[in-house]
């Protein structure tokens, strides 16, 4: 039997934002990829967003300016939207919507895959455990990223996580492996500033060899942001089971994603939901975030870094909020930090990895990690309380034991958190500056270390 042609429709009712209201039209599909056509010629890309009762809400990836109700026609293309994938794309920087960005050929594959993805059997998942180094202290020995995981980094405006995300694509590796490590890098609503920052960070480092760029511009459609993501995923689907390979996928900024939805949403005149936000957001973002981890059987896995800005430094905003619910746990980049000159600003007492425990210890990365990372909550959390207490009552008021607490605090921050943006640290050097972190303390108040690894570990420590 033949297959149906493409059918043309110069039935546009209305033109309302990024969304064109074609009726009378026949079997249209949600998710159906269409061709518009302007008055003059222009052809531009979009998709079936609603369908029924012969009316079509098509969502167009691209300007809408200059679109009438007489002179435009669309064109149902009968399939939804795929993107050819290689092992060519590595190496390669292309836009929002898949296309060459560099000045490399258009990837011409057999291979083209449904960008919508399918959701992982529950039952097919393998649990996490083996540790990513990203060459970042706070993160490897507080807050340990496993294979797998989706771990957000919680941010704000002004703050360096575009620094950050740089240096953890270019540093993250999985240990004691010599299986492939491949990193997508989904960039969305960034500047023309950022997108060369990024683009000469991996060139640079030669990280680029070994990575995939997307990058949605502020000056591109919004409507691509809601593509983006969804091709980088894709993308690492295909690295990850059938190259076999480990993908990090660094998703920046969910907040610029999240503001398209409700863009979407306004111009379907959808009731909104939480400050203005479409009810289904929490849903679509599960969609995204959900697509990582490993299969049993296969080799290959996606680990996620979704990086959100939080509006007004908002922690209870809903894009945070939902995030948080989805996710298995957050980095938090701290305003406090920043200001006082420590990069990376993380502020471990708010931050947390909930697989943690599945990553590290003996064999995998020390069998003093998980003590270690006890040790100095417990230590930075006491200095910080005595250094809001010494803000009233002074200094010379508190306790020798006080001072030593101020003091770990203080080495805390300016050792172990505070690094270059370029300094790529191992786990055994974390470890170990951790040690040096808590030297101020005698060994009856290192309470959350077993006696043994102390006595095994602080004299090594105090010899580097």
């Amino acid at each position: 039997m033949p297959e149906a042609q493409p059918v043309s429709y110069k039935t546009v009712s209305q033109v309302a934002g990024p969304l064109l209201f074609v009726e009378k039209v026949e079997h249209a599909a949600y998710g159906e990829i269409v061709e518009v056509t302007n008055a003059l010629g222009e052809r531009v890309r979009g998709q079936v967003l609603d369908t029924g009762s012969g009316l079509a809400v098509v969502q167009v990836f691209g300007s809408t300016l200059g679109l009438s109700t007489t002179g435009t026609s669309v064109r149902f293309l009968g399939e939804t939207a795929r993107i050819s994938v290689s092992d060519e794309m590595l190496g390669r920087v292309f836009s929002g919507l898949g296309n060459p960005r560099d000045s490399g050929p258009a990837i011409v594959s057999k291979t083209k895959v449904e960008i919508v993805g399918s959701a992982m059997n529950p039952y097919s998942r393998e649990e996490p455990s083996e540790f990513i180094q990203t060459g970042i202290s706070t993160i490897d020995g507080m807050n340990t990223l496993v294979r797998g995981q989706k771990l957000p980094l919680f941010s704000a405006a002004g703050l360096p996580h575009n620094l950050l995300a740089a240096q953890i694509a270019r540093q993250a590796k999985v240990l004691n492996s010599s299986e492939n490590f491949s990193v997508v890098f989904a960039a969305m609503g960034i500047t023309s500033e950022e997108a060369n920052f990024f683009i000469r960070q991996f060139e640079e480092t030669g990280a680029l060899e070994r990575t995939v760029l997307f990058l949605n511009l502020s000056s591109d459609p919004s409507m691509e942001r809601i593509l983006t993501p969804r091709l980088a995923l894709t993308t690492a689907e295909y690295l990850a089971y059938e190259r076999e390979s480990h993908v990090l996928v660094i998703l920046t900024d969910m907040t610029n994603y999240c503001e398209s939805l409700r863009e979407i949403a306004a111009a379907r005149s959808e009731v909104p939901g939480r400050r203005g936000y479409p009810g289904y957001t929490y849903t679509d973002l599960a969609t995204l975030y959900e697509r990582a981890g490993k299969i049993k059987g296969r080799k290959g896995s996606i680990t996620q870094i979704p990086i959100l800005t939080m509006p007004a430094d908002d922690k209870t905003h809903p894009i945070p909020d939902l995030t948080g619910y989805i996710t298995e746990g957050q980095i938090y980049v701290s305003r406090d930090l920043d200001r006082s000159g420590v990069y990376p600003p993380i502020d471990v007492l708010e931050s947390l990895s909930r697989l943690m425990n599945q990553g590290i210890g003996p064999k995998r990365t020390r069998e003093d990690h998980r003590g270690m990372a006890d040790q100095l909550y417990a230590s930075y959390a006491q200095g910080k309380d005595v250094r809001a207490l010494s803000a009233i009552v002074g200094e010379e008021a508190l306790s020798e034991t006080d001072r030593k607490f101020l003091k770990v605090a203080e080495r805390f921050e300016q050792m172990f958190v505070k690094q270059g943006i370029y300094e790529d640290r191992s786990i055994e050097q974390t470890l170990d500056i951790g040690w040096q972190v808590i030297e101020p303390l005698s060994d009856t108040e290192i309470k959350r270390i077993k006696p043994e690894l102390v006595e095994k570990y602080r004299k090594r420590a105090a010899v580097q």
